[in-house]
């Protein structure tokens, strides 16, 4: 069990280096803190790591006590006891993986804002790579989405300040900020030769975690843009929903995950349960994630304890190099049941798990504890949820001519020029022009939808 003042969390942040000043152990002018006599005493007195190398001695304290003090007496400006402090922190933890983060009072409440399910600013999930920020996805319907930006952008600068010049707060800072105000993303796309700028007014970001809609008479669609506190209700209220539009029953349901961050891992499990049936035996025993680390406290095992709320309707699971964290805990283990068929391309790769340990009520530490694995034992980290069948992203254009519906489907009598009409209006007829507008708007929810349509059919035809 996780300790009870943890809230454990899968979702990305960034890391910037920090590099300590080598001091002058032997200079006169230094005089060396208090504090350095009580980090020594705290140090001896801790485990020695068996490592050659990694015992800390008087020098080691010496070298980090005189760089404080020759900051505050030979840096350009005067620099408080605080801000020295909160930075040696900020510098430590940073150092440690690209997602383990110091918290200030700041961070903290942007955090907890954000796992709410509000908060201000232009609605991008980052993370960093080659000292600048990469966007792990754009959040549904915030000016970042609108404006154009995509999951695999880099943001190089922010109002032409350099990010590589930023920590990963000042970047988040220099995007918030009072809503309606403009701020300037300048960003590299693969493909384009030139940086891109995307002009964004600032938004208060309110995230509806959960979408829905019925595609087809019988096949509803949920999308989830972020794992939050309320999201696993939300997604039964929308399926429990979709059922009573269509008397009380589903032929099968695609589960959209694309462009989705992560978030609450408990979210997460709570998703995966809802398509499971505990009652039912299996290899995995119920598992549906488990997290292993170096701590007993990180030692974690999510199982399944509840029932299909789908009574065992096909499901598709769609994903991209957006969908990360909470996103592949769920895709992967539905695909390790062999309960979902997982369709679209390789997700971003996370598989780390973080925890949010506060130090007092208004700063953290956001640490990495533990890495998490399917149930069938794979781990993610850095590999990401493979796709069972891979569909890129493409764009189907219509360019009204009368070869475009077969693009889509294989040709019919009611496709040819001059063709008979009949009575009324095919539902053939209706539904391929469905297709076309949903091919044309969005290639991988059709392509998912037509593979859903053949597993409902043969389902529905071996009953």
């Amino acid at each position: 069990m996780k300790p009870q003042m943890f809230s454990s969390i899968v979702c990305a942040a960034a890391i910037f280096a920090f590099q300590p000043i080598v001091s002058i152990a032997d200079s006169p002018k230094l005089t060396v803190p208090p504090i350095a006599s009580q980090l020594l005493s705290a140090a001896q007195q801790a485990p020695q790591s068996p490592e050659k190398g990694q015992q800390v001695n008087e020098e080691d304290i010496n070298r980090f006590t005189n760089t404080i003090v020759l900051i505050k007496d030979f840096y350009v400006q005067k620099v408080g006891d605080k801000s020295l402090l909160d930075d040696a922190i900020r510098g430590m933890v940073s150092g440690l993986d690209p997602h383990s983060e110091y918290l200030d009072s700041d961070a903290y409440k942007a955090l907890l804002m954000t796992t709410a399910g509000e908060f201000g600013g232009v609605g991008i999930e980052i993370t960093p790579e080659y000292g600048i920020l990469k966007v792990v996805s754009p959040m549904d319907d915030t000016p970042a989405a609108k404006a154009g930006i995509k999951a695999g952008d880099y943001i190089v600068a922010i109002d032409t300040k350099l990010v590589s010049e930023m920590t990963l707060q000042d970047a988040v800072k220099r995007m918030r900020g009072k809503e309606g105000s403009l701020v300037t993303l300048t960003v590299i796309r693969k493909g384009e030769k030139q940086p891109l700028t995307f002009k964004l007014v600032r938004e208060v970001i309110h995230i509806a975690s959960v979408k829905s809609k019925m595609l087809d008479q019988n096949i509803g669609y949920v999308r989830i843009t972020q794992f939050q506190e309320p999201t696993a209700k939300l997604m039964r209220d929308a399926i429990l929903d979709l059922k009573n539009k269509n008397n009380g029953h589903l032929g099968g349901l695609i589960l959209d995950l694309r462009n989705n961050p992560g978030g609450l891992l408990e979210s997460a499990v709570q998703v995966v349960d809802s398509f499971l049936n505990s009652k039912d035996p299996n290899k995995f025993k119920d598992v549906i994630v488990y997290t292993e680390g170096r701590l007993p406290e990180a030692q974690y095992t999510a199982k399944a304890d509840s029932s299909d709320m789908l009574n065992g309707a096909p499901v598709v699971v769609l994903i991209n190099n957006g969908s990360a964290s909470a996103s592949e805990i769920v895709a992967g283990a539905l695909q390790d049941y062999h309960r979902a068929l997982i369709v679209g391309t390789t997700s971003f790769g996370k598989g780390s798990v973080q925890t949010v340990i506060p130090l007092d009520k208004d700063h953290a530490l956001k640490l990495t504890t533990a890495l998490y694995h399917t149930p069938s034992g794979r781990v993610i980290q850095n590999v990401g949820i493979v796709p069972d069948v891979t569909i890129e992203d493409l764009k189907v254009t219509n360019n009204n001519t009368d070869t475009e519906l077969a693009m889509v489907e294989p040709i019919k009598e009611y496709q040819l020029k001059n063709h008979l009409p009949g009575t009324t209006a095919s539902s053939n007829e209706l539904n391929a022009k469905s297709d076309i507008s949903l091919a044309e708007d969005d290639f991988q929810l059709f392509e998912a939808l037509k593979i859903l349509r053949t597993i409902a059919s043969l389902d529905q035809a071996s009953k």
